[in-house]
């Protein structure tokens, strides 16, 4: 991923690099990402909410507000160290995302790979599509290997975003580079007061981002997700390129 993102713009991997750990080596969060703008002639990661009448793609002004999104469904609670492995089993990964039959058959085995201790199956047998809107989690969420296929298959089983302690760094820079799903930093563990089948809501913007639990009324602060949340409504880091007239158009 990085060297073919590299061939795109030299300075991108410059901006993409992952945070300094500390010298405990604590689990990634979200956080800690900064998409740092640089130089005229490098990425600059703006967020896309606004028309600009001159061109054909979306930019806006970074003074302004981040245009509100909204996710409402059930959750689905899943504990600590949730690795890629339960999240997509290997078996799968022969499975071709850019192929749209392959794309939805790999939804449907998201998160099948979690122990017989999770009694409701994310994705139920024989079906497609996820009921659960929202996934829940602990620490360092998405370890493991680095496949995309992880995010890749939350996004294709219907699921919008997941709201965790932390996260594996891979995980969450694979879910803003192919922009299939919104990794969420909460401030408090959120995974030991919901459990699956709550009813919720995440309010996505810029400053004030919020998980709602409607079945126990209770409300709980997210960290804002940055320039990172621009990549992700465009599509994905090359979605994004393209409407900012980095790279040529797919038309083009």
């Amino acid at each position: 991923m990085a060297a073919s993102l590299q061939s795109v713009n030299p300075t991108l991997t410059r901006t993409l690099a992952s945070p300094s750990r500390s010298p405990s080596f604590a689990p990634f969060r979200a956080s800690f990402l900064r998409f740092h703008s640089a130089s005229a002639s490098g990425f600059n990661l703006k967020p896309l909410v606004s028309r600009n009448a001159s061109s054909s793609f979306v930019t806006r002004s970074a003074a302004e507000p981040q245009e509100r999104k909204t996710f409402h469904g059930l959750c689905y609670v899943v504990g600590d160290n949730i690795d890629t492995d339960q999240i997509i089993p290997a078996e799968f990964l022969t499975l071709v995302p850019s192929n749209p039959d392959e794309y939805e058959k790999l939804g449907s085995y998201a998160l099948v790979g979690l122990p017989a201790a999770y009694k409701d199956r994310f994705v139920e047998p024989g079906e497609m599509k996820t009921k659960y809107s929202i996934i829940i989690g602990g620490e360092n969420f998405g370890c493991g290997s680095s496949r995309e296929h992880a995010p890749v298959c939350l996004g294709a089983a219907g699921a919008k975003a997941v709201v965790a302690q932390s996260y594996a760094r891979i995980f969450f820079r694979n879910s803003v580079a192919t922009g299939e799903i919104y990794p969420l930093d909460s401030e408090v563990r959120v995974c030991d007061e919901c459990k699956t089948g709550d009813v919720a809501t995440v309010e996505l913007r810029e400053g004030d981002s919020i998980l709602i639990n409607h079945t126990t009324g209770k409300e709980y602060k997210l960290k804002p997700i940055g320039d990172a949340g621009p990549v992700i409504d465009a599509g994905g880091i090359f979605a994004y390129a393209r409407k900012a007239g980095m790279i040529p158009s797919a038309a083009a």
